[in-house]
């Protein structure tokens, strides 16, 4: 079963299973999505998947929420090499600033995985995943409540996932400040670097 339809179809299933284990906290089976040298990378977080299931776990904890929901997929695959692009929302929760308190609020960020993938002992392996960040909006859960957002500092915040930088921030997680986004050098270089790849090319990180 090698035929590209399949790989194409198998490569799918690998990326709804990484959603759908990863949302639900089956680390053991989210653990099988993943080539063992794979890395993940997001705008919180940029390691090994390994850590990345360790600094998860920690951070449902501690009340963190971030969820993820796919859309269609363009996949090209070359031997045993695959790259996919899937559309998809990343969905977080938490408090932001708000005129008579902290305000509990969901950021809603559209973009893109974009996923280096391998054959992998005869299984198609998550190698590399590197989410795009298209857009992005921050709404209270609460419609009535009044947001007192720091104007300066969103707007310091990439564009692309602004609001979520901001939340993210908010509650102590670090954010890489140069991911890629819809438009500019790190999307086209992302590009370059899956076309490489694929090509037969070594993997840049």
């Amino acid at each position: 079963m090698t035929d590209p339809m399949t790989d194409k179809l198998l490569v799918r299933e690998l990326v709804e299973r990484w959603a759908v284990w990863r949302d639900a906290g089956d680390w053991d089976r989210f653990a099988t999505c993943w080539h063992p040298d794979g890395v993940m990378m997001a705008t919180w977080f940029q390691g090994p998947w390994r850590e990345f299931i360790r600094v998860t776990q920690e951070g449902w904890a501690k009340g963190v929420s971030i969820l993820h929901f796919l859309g269609g997929s363009a996949i090209e695959v070359q031997g045993d090499r695959a790259i996919a692009q899937t559309k998809m929302t990343i969905s977080q929760r938490g408090m932001v600033e708000g005129i008579d308190g902290p305000v509990l609020c969901d950021v809603v960020c559209t973009g893109r995985f974009y996923d280096f993938v391998t054959r992998d002992e005869g299984a198609w392996k998550l190698l590399h995943r590197q989410p795009i960040y298209e857009k992005d909006r921050l709404d209270p859960v609460d419609p009535s409540a009044q947001l007192r957002l720091d104007k300066d500092f969103l707007a310091a915040m990439p564009e692309g996932y602004r609001h979520l930088a901001y939340i993210q921030t908010r509650i102590g997680y670090k954010v890489k400040m140069d991911m890629p986004m819809l438009k500019g050098p790190e999307v086209q270089d992302l590009y370059r670097r899956g076309a490489a790849w694929l090509a037969g090319g070594p993997l840049e990180r």
